[in-house]
């Protein structure tokens, strides 16, 4: 009988010891709190510009960005520079598309955005998605990334608070696994 025990104490420890090695240098789940991904990562109503009845929670890949850079277009999670935690409703982790990398710079013209003066192509946004600004900003410095919610109506990120330095990045999402009706692996 005390063997017995003894073998499950530890087994409990060593399965709890590996689920927080994973989260800790591998993957961690995140709840997407706000309306900023929308349509493409949902958010849960009663908040503003939600649609969903249920949070979409994703799966980050942490260990990702330390083989490689964040990449255009990728959805990542990274820790909100402090001029995003005062200008925003909100601080701490953020959940973004890359869209400008090291180097680059970034415009508007009508709602429609440029990188080095070609035209994206979004297909993840639709013509009620995007807003009617026309602006350029600086051209990015060496380490750092234009990020923007897909809900360019009602995302606060780079165009009001700048880029994120190459050192917030905590990794790409690689999966939506709740609600089930919405499990993706991107």
């Amino acid at each position: 009988m005390r063997r017995t025990v003894v073998e499950w104490v530890v087994t409990l420890a060593v399965a709890a010891l590996v689920v927080l090695v994973v989260e800790v240098e591998v993957a961690q789940p995140f709840r997407v709190p706000t309306s900023s991904m929308e349509p493409t990562l949902h958010c849960a109503r009663p908040g503003i510009g939600c649609t969903s009845s249920l949070n979409d929670r994703v799966i980050v890949a942490k260990i990702v960005y330390r083989f490689r850079d964040p990449r255009r277009f990728e959805i990542a999670v990274f820790h909100a520079p402090a001029d995003a935690k005062k200008l925003c409703t909100e601080g701490g982790t953020y959940l973004k598309r890359v869209i400008g990398l090291p180097g680059e710079q970034v415009s508007e013209r009508n709602g429609f955005f440029y990188v080095d003066g070609r035209k994206l192509h979004e297909p993840y946004l639709t013509l009620h998605d995007r807003d009617s600004v026309t602006k350029s900003w600086p051209r990015l410095g060496k380490g750092r990334y234009f990020v923007m919610g897909d809900n360019r109506l009602g995302s606060c990120d780079s165009r009001t608070w700048g880029s994120v330095a190459r050192s917030s990045f905590i990794g790409p999402v690689v999966a939506t696994y709740w609600p089930p009706t919405r499990w993706t692996v991107r």
